[in-house]
């Protein structure tokens, strides 16, 4: 059944109609007719599920006959801070942890990254970062759409970020999680391509910030949260 975010109230036994770019999807991408499925979500968890009740070439209404209490959600909170990279690996980092049950990501700004963001072009990189979380929950059965935060300074977000656990990524460094912790929340720092500065790595754990070596090869930066959400989700969250 095919799945859409529809950012506004939904409820039983009523008629909505579909937001442009969710419409377009459905009767233009799709090509839905008219008593065909759907499956509507708006983020405040559960599912709605109703048919195409009218359609034309820009509009489309569901009517919404049955709701499901499903939260796929996992039961523990993570806070993925990823430095900004180059091309759409960024956007794969983005997509795989919210398949992965991420619960909120802030791009960060670092000494290494080589990304540049003027104030018109984040406000289209935040859009299309949203719409890359919402596609993926579409996809994955999620309910809920992780938060995307507004870029910040990694030095910013070592020191206001709280959390259970905290850790910092890096290839030099020694540790790994305790199993025998039981944390409801776990903050991650993951550098760019070219890592994280030495500097950066000492003022992390500084600021409370365990070290974890992810083994002794050197993952991508769009490879590392993959991994790091299966591990802390099968320790703590729902991938048991």
């Amino acid at each position: 059944m095919t799945r859409l975010y529809t950012p506004c109230p939904l409820s039983l036994n009523t008629e909505i109609q579909l937001p442009e770019e969710a419409a377009h999807h459905f009767i233009k991408v799709l090509r839905a007719r008219v008593g065909e499925a759907v499956c509507l979500f708006n983020g405040e968890g559960g599912e709605y599920h109703g048919v195409l009740s009218r359609a034309d070439k820009r509009n489309a209404f569901v009517t919404l006959n049955q709701f499901i209490d499903n939260d796929k959600s996992s039961p523990l909170n993570v806070h993925l801070g990823q430095v900004l990279s180059k091309g759409d690996r960024f956007d794969y980092a983005i997509q795989k942890a919210t398949e992965l049950g991420v619960t909120q990501i802030t791009p960060l700004l670092s000494e290494r990254c080589e990304v540049r963001l003027g104030n018109e072009r984040l406000d289209k990189k935040m859009a299309h970062w949203q719409g890359v979380a919402i596609s993926a929950c579409e996809q994955c059965g999620l309910n809920r759409v992780p938060v995307i935060n507004s870029p910040q300074q990694l030095d910013v977000w070592t020191q206001n970020t709280k959390a259970d656990l905290r850790f910092v990524l890096a290839p030099s460094v020694t540790g790994l999680p305790n199993p025998s912790q039981k944390p409801s929340s776990v903050a991650v720092l993951i550098g760019a391509e070219g890592g994280l500065s030495e500097r950066e790595i000492n003022l992390s754990q500084a600021n409370g910030f365990a070290p974890w070596c992810l083994g002794q090869r050197v993952l991508r930066t769009e490879t590392a949260p993959v991994a790091v959400l299966s591990v802390l989700h099968w320790l703590w969250g729902d991938l048991r």
